[in-house]
């Protein structure tokens, strides 16, 4: 055995550190080898480039920040793709992508086409064991992950890192009240930014966590347990034993409402302090029980106007450093989300019956003009969209004129509310579902291309989706004055063609669909954005193929125009539909459904997403084109349908 190093011996000096750390991390093995007194280091590089990189990209900035010594401290302590993590959203993985091999060239382009995605995917790493991109999702599937293991009778650690907020969300809970009954080993990181748990923060918090992680005390813990187990009733001693402990225990900390599922709790502790994190979970990944380690970071931290404004930098735009001011250009129309918001405020201002439901979302649906304004009419729920709808059939139940403000791709959470608990009793919601169509940057779990298919073909339900903002603001008045049917109004995400709403909205019948440009040879049936694009669409056709194409807003979905659409089926040769929602089921579906119906044997060309999932990409316009939904493609599709048959 080699003796000890003399008492007062130097300690090894270290070697010079790089200038660049985080260029020196090709895989958390470099990671784990890296000396102790570099991390703060290799922390503030970490932040440097998320500040860099989301600047000129946009992104989940403040989530991030937030995350840097934690995801150190899980690749020192932990091991993957061995060990698997699993991240709620995973809006908060930028800083697991730059430490498991993808610095450099490819983080810079996250969220770009052909780069990076801005969540963890399967298809991308092998170090992501589960992709997401909605909330709450984390511990059922690391739950899966670990019970998958345990039959298999292999070794490796899983850990799910939830927010708190996810825990607002009801499978969160569901999952939490399944853990103990699923797995013995598995290791919940609570990252806590705002919850109320983090009021005990304190000495006597810090206490029982030393207390909870010493060897000591632990030894103690099975010792008694083992006692208890061994005498005659000692199943019975052993329930009053962690009953008493429980509770002693809740008189310092709230632990109880994970200890009372049955899963160990530490903390909460400093999410900020790597050797402290490093030291719980190392705790935590030799436990035999399942183990919830809350830690408490701060959004935002190491760039000071991310931590002014959390919300904000969430998920932002691309922005000026220097300020964080957003790049936008100076004179674009307002976003859909602040038009509709202010149109909600109005209409509550007028009708005290108005209010506006969001599930933690009151900035991005717009909906926090109607916070400042009518706080009494303001509900944020959380991130529990199903409660939010089910919530809103209650308040319509009582005559209130509920406006749920969703997120198209969210609002599919709540799909079993919509049927059974609004549409079944035909109860007056006002459904807005913002960024309907492509959300590029964010990509397959983001886009809101699935809304008309899911909602379609659901009794009572109407559908619309405005042309501008001028329409947004109509359409919402409309919905709100009738009271016969819930009614969901679509709108995409950013900024439309800069109408100004009228100082009095219009009502606008329902069903009716507007002509914006006459013609018998072919019509364009238009939804939204593509109106636009329509119109354009038109010209050109006149002009290089010399045939009058109608150009039609459809604007509503369900009901569909069926006059208007039979009256043109009867003399076009061709009907063209156009949307932002995937061919199979939505807009151009029901246009076919119609003309069968009716036996009229009308071609019908769809201008409709693939049934696939889309990827993100830069703009809204590169993923058209990966798709075929550019002009000069889709004018070739025209073209192509109206050309005279080739002679035999």
């Amino acid at each position: 055995m080699s003796a000890a190093p003399a008492t007062g011996a130097p300690a090894p000096a270290l070697p010079p550190r790089p200038a660049q750390l985080l260029a020196t991390i090709h895989s958390p093995a470099d990671v784990k080898a890296m000396p102790s007194e570099w991390l703060p280091h290799l922390a503030q590089e970490i932040r440097d480039e998320l500040i860099q990189v989301t600047a000129r990209n946009g992104g989940h900035l403040g989530p991030n920040l937030g995350v840097v010594e934690l995801t150190i401290a899980l690749h020192r302590v932990f091991d993957t793709p061995r060990d698997q993590f699993v991240f709620d959203v995973s809006h908060q993985g930028y800083v697991h992508k730059l430490l498991t091999g993808r610095a450099g060239d490819a983080f810079r382009q996250i969220r770009r086409t052909g780069g990076l995605s801005g969540f963890l995917n399967r298809t991308e790493s092998a170090h992501d064991a589960f992709g997401a991109g909605h909330a709450g999702t984390a511990l059922s599937a690391a739950l899966g992950l670990a019970t998958a293991r345990d039959l298999r009778g292999t070794g490796e650690h899983v850990v799910a890192l939830c927010g708190d907020a996810a825990f607002t969300c009801g499978i969160s809970m569901e999952a939490l009240n399944n853990v103990v009954h699923a797995t013995k080993r598995l290791v919940v990181v609570l990252n806590d930014n705002e919850w109320s748990i983090s009021r005990n923060v304190g000495a006597m918090a810090k206490y029982l966590n030393e207390l909870s992680t010493s060897p000591a005390y632990n030894r103690l813990y099975k010792d008694i347990e083992e006692f208890f187990r061994s005498t005659p009733r000692g199943e019975r001693l052993h329930q009053i034993w962690m009953k008493w402990k429980r509770e002693t225990k809740d008189f310092f900390v709230e632990s109880s409402l994970f200890e009372k599922y049955g899963l160990r709790y530490l903390g909460p502790i400093d999410g900020h302090d790597i050797p402290l994190l490093v030291k719980n979970l190392e705790f935590a990944k030799q436990s035999d029980v399942p183990v919830v380690v809350h830690v408490l970071t701060k959004k935002g931290k190491g760039y000071e106007v991310a931590s002014a404004s959390p919300e904000r930098f969430h998920g932002t735009s691309p922005f000026d450093i220097a300020t964080g001011n957003g790049r936008a250009a100076a004179g674009s129309p307002p976003a859909y989300q602040d038009v509709f918001g202010r149109a909600l405020v109005r209409e509550a201002q007028l009708d005290n019956r108005v209010v506006g439901i969001t599930g933690a979302m009151a900035s991005g649906t717009g909906l926090s003009a109607l916070a400042k304004a009518l706080p009494r009419q303001f509900f944020d729920v959380g991130i529990a969209e199903e409660h939010a709808v089910l919530f809103a059939a209650g308040l319509a139940a009582q005559d209130l004129r509920p406006v749920v403000a969703i997120y198209s791709t969210f609002l599919q959470r709540s799909y079993d509310q919509i049927v059974h608990d609004v549409c079944l009793q035909k109860l007056p919601v006002v459904f807005c579902l913002d960024r309907a169509g492509l959300s590029p940057n964010d990509g397959p779990t983001h886009h809101g291309l699935f809304d008309l298919s899911y909602l379609r073909n659901v009794p009572h339900a109407a559908i619309a989706q405005p042309k501008n903002e001028d329409e947004l603001a109509d359409l919402l008045h409309t919905a709100l004055q009738q009271q016969q049917q819930p009614v969901f109004l679509r709108y995409p995400r950013g900024s439309g063609p800069g109408a100004t709403p009228k100082e009095r909205p219009e009502i606008l019948p329902i069903g009716k669909a507007e002509v914006l440009r006459e013609g018998t040879d072919l019509a364009l049936w238009a939804l939204g954005p593509w109106v636009q694009d329509a119109l354009a669409l038109a010209e050109r056709i006149q002009r290089e193929l010399g045939l009058a194409a109608a150009v039609v807003n459809a604007r509503w979905v369900k009901p569909l125009d069926h006059e208007l659409l039979l009256a043109q089926a009867r003399s076009a040769r061709l009907i063209v539909t156009l949307e932002d929602n995937v061919a199979m089921g939505g807009f151009g579906s029901a246009v076919l459904e119609t003309l069968s119906d009716a036996r009229l044997a009308t071609p019908v060309e769809r201008i409709a997403w693939p049934d696939q999932f889309v990827e993100h990409g830069s703009s809204v316009e590169i993923l058209r084109a990966a798709h075929g939904l550019d002009p000069e493609t889709i004018f070739r599709r025209i073209a192509a349908r109206l050309a005279p048959p080739a002679s035999s």
